[in-house]
């Protein structure tokens, strides 16, 4: 008999229908049974592609003994963490705080107010490996209840305010200026890997904030290594596009193959950047195969884009992405590539390293001169085609605001760059999505949307990505609608999330559920912080409009958070790249075509995309167009249009070619 989740549309939810466990989805419900039953709320979160979530479901919340105890001493809450990432980020912080550790699934304990007394993350279904079993610590949890409940409401009230500290933290009395950047960014160069790249040791995480922030000061040997290491390693779909989520050893070799929309979306971008700024088309080739494997695998039929793929397929991990030789060797031979075998299968690293449990993990060859192999490309094929026939790994297909807007913003930029009309088309039909499928009967955005449904308050994040997503689409499209509707966004975001005392915004809006703590999301995990991503869109909107008032909301933020963000470069990599931007001299370019000639100004914007341009922002009109105000009173040339290169609103003379706006903007 289903638990109390059938009415509930996120997929890691919907797993745990059927078991025994009597589920509850996070809400007042749950606090108020606990309370009329006075027992513990036993809170489990995780999300859909999380290989350890799968692992303690099918050990202990599906056996019918384990469920039986849960049911009777506690109220079992299940959260998708992709869906509610404030409760996330509270009980992640209260588990890195008793345990010094961290990960999914997360398990916690909470007074019927919420209030974490004891967490953990995954417990075996019996005792190994000096990890008690989970029946163990309920049993411990169950006792200390019993027997020492004036302790536990004493310490609830400190869990309170140390979990809120974050959201009252203070900002610093200094101005924002270049020092900050002239200490993080050598803490962030010698932290990097020399050998593999990326930084420090085993797992190993793509590290694509971090990457453009070095790409934009100028840092280029980093990037370079640690993009192709991470395109020749088995992170790197080398068949069907995209990356997995991280890997589990120092040279990307052997990843843990969930795939994440946020990842590949924040990856295509960087390597969109890289082959701009250094020119390499094994750039251009991985951000191409990025926006290909999601158009072709995770857009939904409205637009949106799913959510993740699971890491495992049949019950065991990266089945569906390894190989034995013989499976490979069948393959290239159906595919008509026999006496090729032997140099292929070599070249794949199949039979080589990167060995999980006796199947390969397709990589290439890192650093080795000299041709490829013949008949690479049909035997790639060849795979995709025998891999296309396996069991697919499941598919977690609600769409989420952020991570939606993050893909839009990805392939407006991969589309102006790379000159491809259907990326343009992808990101214009993923954001009209998300402005009309995803706001509620007011017009507020909404987090998630599946079975046809959009439910959940939006947070920072989702305002702050759609944000700079909007501005992306705007500066790759010419089209005013994304600017305007950048505006209402900001207005709203600021309206809504920002803290008028210390500066900063807070993650959730001023009419949310209350929480044990409001908190403000600060560092990029993986994907930019919410505040780093609302600091890079006000600035950009500060300049394409003149308004001080955005830039400085954009400053509160920065004042806030420099000192620790020079201290913890890389998990403040994108507030780094947005203080670039604060204290870089920021260009403003116009483009000014005559009435009824958008056409004329083509060639003068492929030379402001034919480079990553951190520093600079780009708006495009007719003559007469005041929107953005950057275009305003700039007029076109009798015979063509004319580009004006400015910084604070003051303009250089006009040029009219692309050589000649090239000069000025480098």
């Amino acid at each position: 008999m289903a638990n109390r989740l059938a009415g509930e549309t996120s997929p890691y939810l919907r797993q745990h229908l059927d078991n025994p466990v009597d589920w509850l989805p996070w809400g007042e419900e749950a606090r108020r049974e606990a309370r009329e039953r006075d027992v513990p709320v036993l809170l489990s979160i995780g999300y859909s592609a999380c290989h350890w979530c799968h692992v303690m479901a099918h050990e202990s919340f599906e056996d019918p003994a384990t469920a039986a105890y849960m049911n009777e001493h506690f109220v079992p809450v299940k959260v998708d963490r992709e869906e509610r990432p404030d409760v996330d980020a509270i009980y992640m912080e209260a588990l890195q705080g008793m345990t010094g550790g961290g990960g999914w699934p997360l398990t916690a304990f909470c007074d019927p107010d919420g209030v974490p007394f004891h967490c953990g993350t995954y417990f075996p279904p019996v005792s190994r490996g000096g990890m008690p079993s989970f029946m163990t610590v309920m049993e411990a949890v169950v006792a200390a209840w019993n027997m020492q409940r004036e302790e536990i409401a004493g310490a609830a009230e400190r869990t309170r305010s140390q979990l809120g500290a974050i959201g009252r933290m203070a900002p610093a009395a200094d101005e924002v200026g270049p020092a900050t950047l002239g200490a993080a960014i050598p803490r962030l160069l010698e932290a990097v890997d020399p050998v593999n790249g990326g930084f420090g040791s085993a797992p190993k995480f793509p590290p694509a904030s971090a990457l453009d922030l070095l790409l934009a000061r100028g840092e280029a040997a980093p990037v370079e290594l640690t993009l192709d290491a991470m395109a020749a390693g088995g992170i790197h779909d080398q068949l069907g596009g995209g990356f997995a989520r991280y890997a589990v050893d120092a040279g990307w070799l052997v990843p843990h193959f969930e795939k994440m929309l946020y990842d590949n979306a924040l990856l295509a971008r960087s390597y969109v950047r890289a082959h701009l700024e250094l020119g390499h088309d094994r750039y251009r080739e991985v951000a191409v195969g990025i926006c290909d494997w999601a158009l072709r695998e995770m857009q939904a039929p409205e637009g949106g884009f799913y959510s993740a793929l699971d890491a495992d397929s049949e019950g065991i991990e990266g089945l569906y992405y390894t190989w034995t030789p013989a499976e490979a060797r069948s393959a290239l031979e159906d595919a008509g590539l026999e006496g090729l075998e032997p140099d292929l299968l070599a070249h794949l690293g199949i039979g080589g390293r990167g060995q999980l449990e006796g199947r390969s993990v397709l990589h290439l060859p890192l650093g080795v001169d000299g041709p490829e192999p013949a008949g690479l490309e049909p035997a790639k094929a060849a795979l995709l085609a025998a891999r296309d026939r396996r069991t697919r790994p499941g598919l977690d297909d609600k769409r989420l605001c952020a991570w939606n807007a993050l893909m839009a913003g990805s392939l407006a930029e991969a589309g102006a760059a790379l000159g491809s009309a259907r990326y343009l088309d992808a990101a214009r039909r993923c954001a009209d999505f998300i402005l009309t499928g995803m706001r509620d009967a007011d017009g507020r955005l909404l987090r998630a949307y599946n079975d046809g449904r959009a439910h959940l308050n939006a947070y920072l994040e989702d305002h702050a990505y759609l944000l700079e997503a909007l501005l992306t689409l705007y500066e790759s499209t010419f089209e005013r609608r994304w600017f305007e509707e950048s505006v209402a966004i900001a207005a709203t975001m600021v309206s809504r999330f920002a803290d008028r005392r210390n500066g900063g915004f807070f993650t959730t809006s001023d009419d949310h559920e209350e929480l044990i703590a409001r908190r403000k999301d600060l560092d990029d995990h993986p994907a930019p912080s919410g505040n780093a991503a609302a600091a890079h869109g006000l600035l950009r909107l500060a300049a394409l409009t003149g308004d001080a008032a955005w830039e400085e909301h954009a400053a509160g933020v920065l004042r806030l958070l420099a000192d620790p963000a020079a201290r913890h470069p890389q998990g403040l990599a994108y507030l780094l790249s947005a203080i670039d931007l604060y204290v870089s001299p920021r260009r403003e370019v116009a483009l000014v075509w005559p009435d009824g000639e958008p056409e004329a100004v083509e060639p003068l914007a492929a030379s402001f995309r034919s480079r990553y341009r951190p520093h600079a922002v780009l708006a495009a009109g007719a003559e007469g167009e005041a929107v953005p105000p950057l275009l305003a009173d700039r007029p076109a040339a009798a015979d063509g249009p004319l580009a004006y290169v400015c910084e604070g609103f003051a303009c250089r003379a006009p040029v009219a070619s692309a050589a000649e706006l090239e000069t000025l903007l480098d």
